[in-house]
């Protein structure tokens, strides 16, 4: 996906060893789709070189408020005014400091001073020694940066190129990435709660064994994940899968349909949405062996007898803050086939809202999707796209539905 298709990115480096992780940042940043000019300062050329830099973003580098190419020797103007967003990565201390007191003594501060506030936003990836992120006067500096309109990142925690260890590194690349992209989405849902649930549940037969299903949970992280861009705040209560967290975002994991509902139980009261994407199991066994069941020889699991599960949706749906309207619901179904029938049928006996259909067989483990919407009245297909796009359509409609009292102005 080309998140950032059409922005054009003024990426500046400061000095710092986290320099080498620039270089992959400003490839990430064009594979999405920018347009990346990359300013640096003379200490950033001490750890990086502006070749190296000019072959990644495919455009000459400005190390210098002298640069002749600007035909009115006012590069800092031109830069800010043609940046949709400035990215400082690496941020280092003292560059920190010169943007606190308003320095403008080269080329990259220049041009942090020069752009349009309300316009330009300003992204400040911190990256020092664990002292320094830790010194008063660094914290002072920042509070005051952010206090100017700018936008602080995280930093990372662990081993640090002086042989410390301790916060003060700046974040991977994928992870600014995915902040700088969250930016730009609308902040549809700002101030609200939002609980999404995600992957299979298993549900223990013996220690060894278990029923679970398919579902990879890639359609519920990425729904939490566009939940999070678009302002909210968000649990996702996943079941046993092995995918990164998105940015931003808290996660409780989970492994049975009982500890699931558990979980979504206890959230539910702090919640504004919740999204159940998770596909949950709707039989465990009735007993669960302390050991290892061996077959005997007859052919058959004589041991085996299944009850059925909590439903989880249901019960949410059904709970006081749901029917109060303070609780918005939004189900997901798995079918194999006759979607729209199996989807309006259980929308209905599960008392939502809002329901989402997809042929699981088609998106199990898959990277795209496409998704049928139910409600009282409609249905709607959204043609099968990458999840994370389908992700931030469902966001919209969910936004769209919600009383515009919830909403910001």
């Amino acid at each position: 996906m080309q998140d950032l298709a059409g922005k054009r990115i003024v990426l500046g480096l400061t000095g710092g060893i986290a320099c080498y992780k620039s270089a992959y940042l400003c490839r990430l940043l064009v594979k999405a789709g920018a347009m990346v000019q990359v300013v640096m300062t003379q200490a950033a050329a001490q750890f990086i070189t502006p070749v190296t830099m000019q072959a990644l973003s495919g455009r000459a580098i400005y190390d210098s408020q002298w640069d002749a190419r600007a035909p009115d020797n006012m590069a800092h103007i031109r830069l800010s005014r043609e940046a949709d967003a400035i990215v400082l990565a690496p941020c280092s201390a003292d560059f920190i400091a010169r943007l606190a007191h308003g320095r403008a003594d080269e080329l990259l501060s220049l041009t942090c001073l020069a752009r349009p506030i309300e316009r330009v936003p300003l992204l400040i990836a911190p990256a020092m020694n664990r002292e320094m992120w830790a010194h008063p006067g660094t914290q002072r500096n920042l509070a005051q940066v952010r206090a100017d309109g700018a936008i602080v990142l995280d930093v990372g925690a662990g081993p640090q190129a002086c042989g410390e260890e301790g916060d003060g590194r700046m974040l991977e690349p994928e992870e600014l990435l995915e902040d700088i992209v969250a930016h730009f989405q609308p902040k549809r849902l700002t101030g609200q709660r939002v609980l999404v649930t995600a992957g299979p549940t298993f549900e223990a037969i013996d220690p060894v064994r278990g029923i679970t299903n398919h579902s990879s949970g890639k359609m519920g992280f990425a729904i939490a994940r566009a939940a999070h861009e678009a302002g909210a705040q968000v649990t996702l209560v996943a079941g046993p899968v092995h995918l990164p967290t998105p940015r931003g975002v808290r996660r409780v994991d989970v492994i049975s349909a009982r500890d699931m509902l558990a979980a979504c139980t206890a959230a539910a009261d702090a919640a504004d949405v919740f999204v159940a994407t998770a596909a949950v199991a709707d039989w465990r066994p009735l007993h669960t062996s302390a050991h290892k069941i061996k077959k005997d020889g007859s052919g058959r699991a004589n041991a085996l007898e299944l009850t059925e599960n909590p439903d989880i949706l249901h019960t949410l749906a059904q709970s006081v803050r749901a029917r109060s309207g303070q609780l918005f619901c939004v189900g997901f179904a798995a079918e194999s086939d006759n979607l729209a029938t199996h989807a309006k049928a259980k929308r209905e006996r599960k008392g939502v809202p809002l329901l989402v259909g997809n042929i699981g067989p088609q998106t199990f483990g898959q990277d795209d999707n496409s998704l049928l919407l139910v409600d009282a009245r409609t249905t709607r297909e959204l043609p099968r796209a990458p999840k994370l796009a389908l992700a931030r359509e469902l966001i919209a409609e969910i936004a769209a539905r919600l009383p515009a009292s919830r909403l910001p102005a």
